[in-house]
């Protein structure tokens, strides 16, 4: 378990403290600002800009030196740089206290009195053996490459207060906006989904903050990325560290520093992949978890499944239709009437935000209506899947798709298909070649046309119109009405020219349409400015991966912290 802990003048005067009552300070401070930036090269080798606003009690001990653990103990000493207020510091040691670990010396000029503030900033642009070959990953078809890792925490002894915490992982360009993965923050008092962006390197990054976070509670953070983007050789394949070496190392060192606080987590981290969540960047709704989510409308799993929006619209249109709510007046400009809620007849709010959006007459506004209507829906179907697996889920539909279907095409009469198709088009939509087995089963024969159809079909029936007199019903009482049916072929052309239409005459680009959304429900923040450091963006901050807590691939192993 890391420990960044300030140090005293000097051995002697902390041995002085021991044997001395009422004289010696002991260490009181603030940690006000804590900033901590990771970045992953192509060749695999991890840089890390940590930077820290100490604010030193009244009745605490001069900072004079600051000891610092580092992932792992292969790092380039002599490429280390850290300075306090401005200020270059000129000595940087390997800790005598923490392995692996290195000590800031600071002048007497240097040194944080009492009463005082002082901003220290390390950087650190050479370490290895910190990223890990997994396979983990769900739905991917790659091998992934990932990485766990713990900014540095203080004796809890020590500190005082509450810290403003930001934690950013970098991950190495060429990453497309599916591939990024991360991994839910443990202990973090903060929001668990991070913000995700592009920095000014235009690399993928992801961003965790909170004012609420403290300088003694270890928190863990994690990604993977596809193991194509870096050097194969800079892939760990093993923890660094066993479970039990890890734990005596840690052991070992709280009692060396005689630090009082200490938290095992093995067993935490090594169960920590059953829970954690999978996200793409556009859209935000892939939360891996155990089990299925049961009892999703057809459009919330369309959602989940990722189907074009325009699809997903066209659904919801069928819906409303379907339920008395609204007709198509028009395909070309596709144009609807909203009419009066039949009686015991229920709306969905996504049905009900459709509605409002399609009475618009203005065409931007309507647009940017249907934009935050689905918007609030990813949103909706993502809170609904915590704790849930993405990937359990999307299966569980796609297998009622394909049931949906074989009972279609198994169907021995045109009135028994085309009643089972009408019960289950909502799902049968779900299929990706829904287009195409739409023409591949009704081609060729006849379709009893559901007694709704009118509603959608404004062309429907009149003079010129495919419409075919209805053959008698098999299984309805006499006096049953008797509907149209319709080619099959025009019966397909009609549903897809409705998807067809959407897009053309409501949506207008897809991808722009998709875009509005996407800058909703997953904004890409603004590109950090660039620092000092090489160009790099952004603040600075502190991290490593800690040894005490890994003892599983695709964690960084190493522990930090201490001090004297």
């Amino acid at each position: 378990m890391k420990k960044f802990l300030v140090r005293f003048v000097s051995l002697a005067l902390l041995l002085f403290f021991f044997n001395t009552t009422g004289y010696a300070q002991s260490l009181l401070f603030e940690v006000e600002e804590v900033s901590v930036d990771l970045y992953v090269s192509p060749t695999g080798i991890v840089s890390l800009h940590y930077l820290y606003v100490f604010k030193n009690l009244p009745s605490g001990a001069p900072i004079d030196a600051i000891d610092i653990g580092l992932p792992t103990s292969d790092y380039d000493l002599s490429s280390i740089t850290a300075q306090i207020n401005g200020n270059p510091i000129s000595r940087i040691v390997e800790s005598p206290y923490i392995s692996p670990g290195i000590a800031l010396e600071l002048s007497p000029a240097q040194a944080i009195p009492p009463g005082s503030k002082g901003t220290v900033e390390v950087w650190i642009p050479q370490i290895r053996k910190m990223l890990y070959k997994t396979n983990r990953v769900e739905g991917v078809n790659e091998p992934y490459a990932s990485f766990q890792f713990s900014p540095n925490s203080f004796g809890e002894e020590f500190t005082r207060g509450t810290s403003n915490i930001t934690v950013t992982l970098h991950l190495p360009p060429g990453l497309k906006p599916e591939e990024p993965r991360w991994f839910t923050p443990r202990n973090w008092p903060g929001n668990t989904e991070p913000e995700s962006g592009y920095d000014s390197s235009g690399n993928v990054f992801y961003r965790w903050r909170s004012n609420q976070a403290n300088s003694y509670t270890q928190y863990i953070f994690g990604a993977a990325f596809p193991a194509r983007l870096v050097d194969n050789t800079a892939l760990v394949s093993e923890p660094i560290l066993s479970e039990e070496a890890s734990g005596a190392i840690c052991f070992s060192i709280i009692l060396a520093v005689f630090v009082g606080f200490f938290v095992l987590v093995i067993w935490g981290i090594s169960n920590a992949e059953k829970k954690r969540k999978l996200q793409y960047l556009p859209p935000k709704i892939s939360i891996e978890g155990n089990g299925i989510k049961r009892g999703l409308t057809a459009v919330e799993a369309a959602i989940l499944m990722e189907q074009p929006l325009e699809k997903v619209l066209t659904m919801i249109l069928f819906s409303v239709v379907r339920k008395g709510a609204a007709e198509v007046i028009s395909r070309e400009p596709l144009k609807i009437r909203v009419l009066p809620l039949p009686e015991n007849v229920e709306l969905r709010d996504y049905e009900v935000a459709f509605l409002e959006a399609m009475k618009q007459e203005n065409a931007k506004n309507q647009r940017k209506m249907l934009q935050d209507l689905m918007v609030n829906l990813v949103k909706e179907v993502s809170e609904k899947m915590r704790g849930f697996s993405r990937k359990e889920t999307v299966e569980y539909y796609q297998d009622i798709t394909r049931r949906a279907w074989e009972q279609v095409e198994a169907a021995n009469t045109p009135e028994v298909q085309s009643d089972l198709f009408e019960k289950a088009m909502y799902w049968t939509m779900l299929d990706k070649r829904f287009e195409d087995r739409s023409q591949e089963i009704f081609t060729n024969r006849p379709v009893i046309v559901p007694s709704w159809w009118t509603r959608y079909d404004p062309g429907f029936g009149k003079p010129g119109s495919s419409v075919a007199p209805k053959p008698s019903q098999v299984g309805h009482a006499p006096g049953s009405l008797s509907l149209p049916s319709l080619p099959g072929a025009d019966f397909a052309a009609s549903i897809v020219g409705g998807i067809q239409s959407f897009a053309s005459s409501v949506i207008g680009d897809v991808t722009s349409f998709t875009s509005g959304i996407t800058e909703k429900t997953n904004p890409v923040p603004k590109s950090t400015t660039s620092s000092s450091w090489g160009g790099r963006s952004g603040g600075g901050g502190s991290s490593c991966a800690c040894a005490c807590a890994c003892a599983c691939a695709g964690c960084a192993c190493a522990c930090a912290g201490g001090g004297r």
